[in-house]
């Protein structure tokens, strides 16, 4: 029995990036062979043999030879295998294009065979550093949108492909490649038209909402959920009626809605999809918070508190906007949660929370007065 390295964390190996997963191939055995040196590895495999042990993946070939098995993977750059010893065995572009840092299909019905390789193409280059779509790659992810073939994976796969894209260093690669090859439909319908939407007004923004959007995320990468946040924050102005643009009145409220169906429909973590609503709604209130008056502010910086995203909608902003409020607005906290309700005041449900309020208010036109 030989058991080899493959697939991304051999790419990853020769790259010199970090490996994360280790994925392993069993030649040379029978599924009885491997069970019988390793009990305790768990079969999760329903088209051909896979086993996770020791939270690492095992599968058996799913071709007669090595070769062959290759070429059935995703993609060239993917397709390597490396033995105990050593020995690298990979498709035969794998190595030029490793060096090319381009992605191309493994075959030309690589991405027919399962079309959520469109999606896991467009978060590879998300996370590869420097890597380009070969000319194949752009024609094939552009067939299988034609084709209609996008509906069909599960949404917890393309789930898992967007959460991971957004972990990626560039991750609006993630959106640009979509959209550049006519993928966002149907699991990013909401972003079908961005790419032919202005951002707003050329003072504020150039070029359109995909592009613009695509920037914020670039900006905020190394945190996931205000990447996340960053996707979702203009959304609104993709329902822009034509003879409004380039100007977007009302867009923070025509996104909170769909921030949450896109959330939804991709079945993320609950807290996910809030956040992105929460992005789509206040981000323009946390753009312009130094102009925002005492009671303004302290329903924001409640609200954003309660519900765990105060520090990203403020980085969200800074990306957005260009001007970081982040430090005014921890500094306004800290005096409105240095608020007590006095004695006599508690206990009266509804009423408290008014009273608390209103003291709130009042500490903090008191210390914006101190600080002019």
């Amino acid at each position: 029995m030989r058991i080899l390295l493959i697939g991304g964390a051999v790419r990853n190996i020769l790259l010199g990036l970090p490996v994360r997963d280790r994925d392993y191939l069993v030649l040379d055995a029978t599924v009885e062979d491997f069970l019988h040196a390793h009990p305790t590895a768990k079969a999760v495999g329903k088209t051909f043999p896979v086993f996770i042990l020791n939270r690492q993946e095992y599968a058996f070939p799913r071709a007669q030879t090595l070769e062959e098995d290759l070429r059935l993977r995703d993609f060239t750059v993917n397709a390597m295998a490396l033995d105990e010893d050593g020995r690298l065995s990979c498709h035969p572009r794998a190595l030029d294009d490793l060096s090319e840092r381009l992605l191309r299909p493994a075959s030309p019905s690589s991405l027919r065979d399962d079309p959520l390789r469109a999606l896991r193409a467009a978060r590879f280059i998300a996370e590869l550093p420097g890597f380009g779509a070969s000319d194949e790659l752009l024609s094939d992810m552009r067939s299988v949108a034609e084709s209609g073939a996008l509906a069909a994976p599960y949404a917890e796969r393309v789930a898992l492909e967007t959460q991971k894209a957004l972990t990626a260093s560039r991750p609006g690669e993630f959106l640009r490649l979509l959209g550049q090859t006519d993928c966002l439909i149907p699991w990013f319908a909401e972003f079908a038209d961005a790419a032919k939407t202005p951002a707003g007004p050329p003072q504020y923004h150039d070029g359109s909402v995909l592009e613009h959007t695509a920037r914020v995320m670039d900006l905020l990468a190394g945190d996931a959920m205000t990447v996340w946040m960053g996707l979702c924050h203009d959304l609104g102005k993709t329902l822009t009626p034509p003879e409004m643009l380039p100007r977007h009145i009302g867009h923070e409220t025509r996104g909170e809605a769909l921030a949450l169906a896109l959330g939804e429909r991709l079945r993320l973590p609950a807290r996910l999809i809030q956040a992105g609503a929460d992005a789509a709604r206040w981000h323009m209130v946390a753009g312009r918070y130094p102009e925002l008056k005492p009671a303004t502010r302290v329903d924001l910086l409640t609200r954003l508190k309660s519900r765990g995203v105060l520090r990203e909608m403020f980085r969200l902003a800074a990306a957005d906007k260009g001007a970081d409020h982040t430090l005014r607005a921890r500094e306004d906290l800290a005096a409105i949660l240095a608020v007590n309700l006095p004695p006599e005041a508690c206990n009266q449900g509804e009423r408290s929370g008014e009273i608390l309020r209103t003291l709130r208010i009042q500490a903090l036109r008191k210390a914006s007065s101190q600080t002019r």
